[in-house]
């Protein structure tokens, strides 16, 4: 098993490489009758696209999609879905210098270690250029939420690069919408900029913190023990090129709180209305949403590909000193702001799906 779908009812697969002819996947599990096509999801590919700005990688890709089946008359026919997106600016002769080398802080070791085989050129199979494909996915996903819930909404921010943070009392989603770092503090954004810039300059990389947050999914999505909406999520967002951590709510931060202040209280209003006092279980209880807003936290680590040359050995089991050549993101963690939003559209959609197999 070489583990390169995703998903239970609804389940995409990927293909392809980063220096490949073209990058591609196919979904499975689509209801049919709902309106798909290359207009609908190419403004998500547009947000996650390289080189929208100095401070992601300068490589040029346009990532038009295309839609090789599974539709007609602009509707999901209920089969299988392709999408493919043609590679247009790789330049492999970057990547010779490491051929025989293993980068910090990649795959390449573990890829050689496991396979015997490895592409070196940007990375193969282990490239971020595989998450335009879930971009894709989250696309159809996005298409199936808002078709069965009317007040279905997703949103998606930096909250923090490198020591940087923003006013979380200051969040403005769609601030966050209208500009290249995802930053929903427009006080924060010089700082971001001229942090990235001097980053850069010093031949290295940064971090960065995202948040999601899912609105108007009502209760009962997900299972109480092995299908947890939390876990799923939590495995769809480490699934993520370079994130090496994930939280629901309010996360590793309860740890400051007690039973009293962190149980959400819940109650009738005098509406008749069933309200949360809180939401520090991100929307999950046992596994199973409450109808609050769904909210999600990653962190992806520094960019490993940076100028600045480091030890490291090669295939011959030889120390060297390495740095990587190419057109690299100073903070990946840009650019990862779409993919999670995707990630998690399809894990929801997954999900109900599920839901709706087994509850009616």
């Amino acid at each position: 098993m070489s583990f390169n779908s995703f998903g239970k009812i609804l389940r995409f697969t990927t293909f392809g490489e980063s220096h490949g002819s073209s990058i591609g996947c196919v979904v499975d599990g689509v209801p049919p009758n709902l309106e798909i096509n290359e207009e609908i999801i190419q403004p998500f590919l547009d947000r996650r696209k390289p080189g929208t700005n100095k401070f992601v990688s300068q490589r040029r890709e346009e990532d038009k999609i295309k839609i090789l089946s599974g539709t007609f008359e602009g509707k999901s026919t209920g089969t299988p879905i392709a999408l493919v997106i043609e590679n247009q600016d790789h330049k492999s002769k970057d990547y010779g210098e490491i051929a025989k080398a293993f980068r910090p802080g990649h795959a390449d070791f573990t890829y050689y270690q496991k396979y015997g085989i490895r592409d070196f050129r940007g990375g193969g199979r282990s490239s971020a250029r595989e998450t335009a494909m879930r971009v894709a996915a989250g696309a159809i996903a996005h298409q199936i939420l808002k078709n069965n819930f009317k007040n279905y909404k997703i949103h998606g921010c930096v909250l923090q690069i490198g020591p940087h943070k923003i006013n979380k009392k200051k969040i403005n989603w769609d601030f966050a919408k209208t500009n290249s770092l995802f930053c929903p503090d427009k006080e924060t954004i010089s700082i971001w900029e001229k942090f990235l810039d001097q980053t850069r300059k010093n031949g290295s990389s940064a971090g960065a913190i995202i948040e999601l947050k899912a609105t108007g999914i009502p209760a009962g999505i997900g299972s109480p023990v092995y299908s947890k909406l939390d876990s799923e999520i939590a495995s769809a967002l480490m699934s993520i090129n370079a994130v090496k951590g994930v939280e629901i709510g309010s996360g590793f931060s309860l740890v400051n709180s007690n039973g009293t202040e962190s149980s959400d209280e819940i109650k009738i209003d005098k509406n008749k209305k069933i309200t949360f006092k809180s939401n520090h279980a991100g929307g999950i209880l046992g596994g199973i949403s409450s109808g609050q807003d769904i909210v999600a936290r990653f962190i992806v680590k520094p960019t490993s590909s940076i100028l600045t040359p480091i030890n490291s050995i090669d295939q011959h089991g030889n120390n060297i000193e390495i740095k990587t050549k190419g057109r690299h993101d100073p903070c990946v963690g840009i650019r990862a702001v779409p993919v999670g939003e995707a990630m998690l559209a399809f894990t929801l959609a997954d999900l109900y799906l599920a839901h709706k197999a087994q509850i009616g």
